[in-house]
């Protein structure tokens, strides 16, 4: 089984780093595994037929358009972070002290990332999250740090917390089910879930399942329990933190899709309101930050909870707007991972992360201030980027459902956002520096992720492969799109 080798090939790697290999061997095993993975994401996603389903490992595993368009893309972000992991440990002795566990971590952290997204079984696939988390901690407070210890235990134990409300969550759509059917036997598998969720009408059914909305939404960085997100998501080295943003991120708003497809054919109004009023709080929450924040990689963060916040509107619209909630979260994935990097970039060259001390940046950093104006520019929704495709159809669902109040702080939002981040981020890409300009030369390992990224962004905007386009529009119909 092909998918089953993207879990295998993390682990085997993580493993090999036990010996304490030396640096450039730790390098080729991060390099040859991330390739590896990202092959036989692509391989199964051009040879799996139309609609073709296929549940291996005794039924806790499945391989369907869904998972395998997701593997893909965590397997792209993953390959990207690894060739900037490469270039900083090649220059950065900071950066090359013990890479073996940077390695051996960060590979942990794809396996239990890769077998969550191919999980058929929702326990399970709620224990290799928390193990990811739990492979993630240390990653944050790698450059051992004070604030990064802080922001590390912060992360442990939000993320902690919103896993456990998806765990009560499942207890509570257990003691429904054993009720409902009469029986204390019950299942966690999803393909059998969809045949006996029947109404979902039970008290206990949904309460368990707005609890595990509200812990996976919290896991993302929705509000009420966001406050992690900027913390971490600023202290964490920036190859981890787009680890964090594109990949943990991805295989959380996956186990989400899962539940909804499960329950949102059966009754869809029992979590249009939570989506939608976490979703408008995270990106007020954002706003307001994003307005008063001068720290460029807090900015990137804060904008991220806004991204998330359209994310839950959409979901909990469903219709027309699901399509553009899969397309807006593909290419936020990428648009995170281009510009965490490229902050990395940033503040290795000039030691800070104040955009207010910085100006001219297109003038002596000319890659990474068209990459960081670039992906600003993808962030705020402009086209040609398949976020701008995103939020059009998103603002089109609101439209035809009739939810005009929605729409218009949608938009309030949306605008206040755009002004603020470019009145803080433009002077730094453009702004007159006051003193004599001196060109940094930027390796080839330091762009070519953000190249990669790029390409995809646009892809997304302009052409997809009709391949691409029926699994994403398949993953729309599992949410209730049209």
């Amino acid at each position: 089984m092909i998918l089953a080798a993207t879990i295998v090939i993390p682990f085997l790697g993580s493993l090999l780093m036990l010996g304490k290999p030396s640096r450039n061997s730790c390098l080729c095993v991060l390099g040859l595994a991330a390739l590896l993975n990202l092959a036989l994401s692509l391989t199964a996603i051009f040879s799996l037929a139309n609609s073709e389903r296929i549940i291996f490992f005794h039924d806790y595993f499945i391989s369907d358009s869904t998972n395998v368009l997701f593997l893909c893309l965590i397997s792209v972000v993953f390959l990207g972070v690894s060739l900037y992991v490469v270039n900083r440990t090649l220059t950065s002795a900071l950066a090359a002290k013990e890479i073996h566990k940077f390695v051996g971590l960060a590979l942990a952290f794809l396996g239990f990332l890769c077998a969550a997204a191919l999980s058929n079984h929702l326990l399970l696939t709620w224990a290799l999250l928390e193990a990811s988390t739990l492979a993630a901690t240390p990653l944050v407070y790698y450059q051992r740090k004070e604030a990064s210890y802080r922001a590390a235990w912060r992360y442990l134990l939000f993320s902690s917390v919103s896993l456990s409300f998806v765990l009560l969550g499942m207890a509570c759509i257990a003691r429904g089910l054993s009720v409902r059917i009469g029986t204390d036997e019950t299942t966690f598998f999803l393909n059998q879930l969809m045949l006996v969720a029947g109404d979902a009408n039970s008290t206990w059914e949904r309460l368990g399942f707005g609890l595990i909305l509200f812990g996976y939404g919290s896991k993302l960085g929705l509000a009420p329990l966001y406050s992690w997100l900027p913390e971490t998501y600023d202290e964490a080295p920036p190859s981890v933190t787009a680890l964090l943003a594109a990949v943990q991120f991805n295989c959380v708003i996956l186990a989400m899709f899962r539940v909804i497809h499960v329950y949102r054919s059966m009754n869809g109004g029992i979590f249009l309101y939570e989506l939608v009023a976490m979703g408008l709080l995270s990106m007020i929450v954002a706003t307001v930050n994003i307005v008063t924040t001068n720290n460029y990689k807090r900015l990137i963060a804060y904008a991220s909870i806004n991204h998330v916040g359209v994310i839950s509107i959409g979901l909990g619209i469903g219709g027309v707007a699901s399509y553009g909630t899969v397309l807006y979260v593909f290419s936020n994935a990428l648009v995170k991972a281009m510009l965490f990097l490229t902050a990395g970039n940033i503040k290795s060259k000039f030691h800070t992360k104040d955009a207010r001390e910085l100006r001219g940046l297109i003038q002596e950093l000319p890659f990474s201030g068209f990459f960081l104006m670039v992906g600003i520019w993808a962030l705020l929704g402009f086209a040609p980027f398949g976020s701008f495709l995103g939020e059009v159809v998103i603002m089109n669902g609101l439209i035809q459902g009739r939810y005009f109040l929605i729409f218009a702080a949608f938009c309030v939002l949306l605008t206040v956002g755009f002004v603020a981040m470019g009145r803080t981020l433009f002077p730094m890409i453009w702004g007159e520096t006051g003193r004599e300009v001196q060109f940094r030369g930027e390796s080839l390992f330091t762009i070519l992720p953000n190249i990669f990224f790029l390409g995809l962004l646009v892809s997304l905007g302009i052409y997809l492969p009709a391949s691409i386009n029926d699994s994403l529009r398949r993953i729309a119909e599992t949410l209730g799109g049209g």
